[in-house]
C-alpha cells in the first residue's frame, strides 16, 4: 500500500458537504470528491454535543485534530479510511447544524461567530495521508488505524470486512436510529442501532437458524442485492414474541429471542393465559430472576432453575431440623419424613443437618410458600426423589 501525505483547509474539506439528516451520516466533501462514510465506516456518532463541539473548539485553539486517511479510487475520487467522525463534525458545524459555547457562556454557530474565528475555522489546515492499495490491504489498515479512539465494535470490524450491497441495505434497515421499526426492535434488543447492535443481533438470529457463523452468512450474502431472508427471519421472531407475550416488560430487553423462537414457535400458546402467568409471577415474591420467566412459560413451568426461586434460609432451617428431629427422637423414627415411612434400615435413622435438604412440603410450582410453615428436611436421596411433586 502506497501513501501521500496532503494537507486540505476545512474550506476545501467543506465545499460541497453532503449531510444526510435521516441516516444521520455525512455523504460528500471535497466539491463531491469525497465519499465521507463509504459502507464499511461505523455510523456518525459524534453527534452529542460533547465530541463535536470538541472538535471545534480544538480548530480553534490551533490544536491538531489528528491525522485523517484516505483511499483512492476511481480516478480521482476519495473515500475516507479513518476521520470520518471529525470531517462529519466539521462539515456539519460549518453547514449550521450544531452550536459551540464561547468563552462568555453563549451558543454561538459558525455564522455568529467573530470574523477573525470564522476565518480561523475555514482555514484550518488537515493532514491527510491519501492510500492507494488493493482492497484486502485497504481493509487490513482500516482495522489498523482503528485500534485507538473509540474502537471499532465487532460487527463495525465485519462491515469493513464484508462490505458490499447487502451490509449497505442491512445498515439501511438497521441502524437507522431514525427508522420507526428499530423503536419497536429496542423493547427485544439491548444495545444501540447506531453501534450496529440491531444489526449484530439480527445476523446472529439468522445465521445460528442455519447452524453457520455470522461471518459465514456475511460473506454468502456479501454480493445479495437484497436482506430478504435476513430481515424476514428478524421479522418473524419479533412478531412471534410479541404474539405470545402481550405485555411489554423491561426485562424482555436482550433475551435470546432467536433461540427461543427455534426451539418453542412451533408450540401454541394462549396469549390471555401467558399473560396471567406472567402477571403471576412478577407479583411472587420469591421470583429473585424475572429475565427467566418467559423461558419458563414457554417451557411449560417446569425448570425452577430459570427463575432462581429463593430457597430456604439457613435460620429457617436450622430450627426446621431442631424441631422435626426432637419430634423424630420421641417418636422412635427418622427425621426424614419419607424415610419414616420405609421399612428399610433407615426407618430410624437420625440425619445430621448437613445430610439433608430443606424442601417444600406443597411444591412451590402449585403455590407452596418458601415458609417455615412449608418447609420439611428430607434426606438428600428422598428431597431429590421427590422433584416437583
Amino acid at each position: 500500500m502506497k501513501t501521500e501525505l496532503k494537507k486540505y483547509t476545512v474550506r476545501e474539506m467543506c465545499t460541497g458537504f453532503v449531510y444526510n439528516e435521516l441516516e444521520g451520516k455525512g455523504l460528500f466533501g471535497l466539491s463531491g470528491r469525497l465519499t465521507i462514510q463509504p459502507e464499511y465506516q461505523r455510523n456518525y456518532i459524534y453527534a452529542d454535543g460533547k465530541r463535536d463541539v470538541a472538535v471545534i473548539q480544538s480548530l480553534l485553539k490551533g490544536y491538531p485534530i489528528g491525522l485523517i486517511y484516505f483511499n483512492k479510487v476511481d480516478g480521482d475520487r476519495l473515500e475516507v479510511l479513518d476521520g470520518q467522525q471529525r470531517i462529519t463534525s466539521i462539515g456539519r458545524f460549518v453547514t449550521g447544524r450544531f452550536f459551540i459555547t464561547d468563552e462568555n457562556g453563549k451558543t454561538r454557530k459558525i455564522d455568529s461567530l467573530p470574523v477573525d474565528k470564522q476565518k480561523k475555522i475555514w482555514d484550518s489546515e488537515l493532514l491527510v495521508y491519501e492510500c492507494t492499495g488493493e482492497e484486502s490491504e485497504i481493509k487490513e489498515w482500516f482495522k489498523t488505524i482503528n485500534i485507538a479512539g473509540i474502537p471499532l465494535n465487532e460487527q463495525e470490524l465485519l462491515n469493513a470486512v464484508y462490505s458490499g450491497e447487502f451490509v449497505t441495505l442491512a445498515r439501511a434497515e438497521f441502524s437507522n436510529t431514525l427508522n420507526a421499526n428499530n423503536q419497536k426492535r429496542g423493547f427485544y434488543i439491548r444495545g444501540s442501532a447506531n453501534r450496529q447492535d440491531f444489526l449484530r443481533t439480527a445476523l446472529e438470529w439468522v445465521a445460528a437458524s442455519k447452524g453457520e457463523t455470522i461471518e459465514a452468512y456475511m460473506s454468502a450474502h456479501r454480493h445479495d442485492d437484497n436482506i430478504t431472508g435476513l430481515k424476514a427471519y428478524f421479522t418473524s421472531v419479533i412478531e412471534w414474541a410479541a404474539s405470545v407475550f402481550i405485555d411489554l416488560e423491561k426485562e424482555m430487553c436482550g433475551l435470546e429471542w432467536g433461540r427461543l423462537y427455534e426451539t418453542y414457535h412451533a408450540q401454541a400458546y394462549n396469549p390471555a393465559k401467558v399473560h396471567e402467568q406472567v402477571q403471576a409471577l412478577y407479583a411472587d415474591p420469591y421470583v429473585q430472576k424475572r429475565s427467566g420467566i418467559f423461558e419458563y412459560i414457554l417451557g411449560g413451568s417446569v425448570d425452577k432453575k430459570l427463575l432462581d426461586v429463593r430457597v430456604f434460609d439457613e435460620a429457617t432451617k436450622r430450627t426446621v431440623y431442631a424441631k422435626q428431629t426432637a419430634e423424630a427422637k420421641a417418636a422412635g423414627v427418622s427425621n426424614c419424613p419419607l424415610c419414616a415411612l420405609g421399612a428399610d434400615a433407615n426407618k430410624a435413622r437420625i440425619w445430621a443437618q448437613s445430610e439433608m435438604d430443606a424442601d417444600h412440603v406443597s411444591a412451590w410450582s402449585k403455590g407452596g410458600a418458601t415458609s417455615a410453615e412449608n418447609c420439611q428436611m428430607l434426606c438428600v436421596t428422598h428431597n431429590r426423589a421427590k422433584g416437583n411433586r
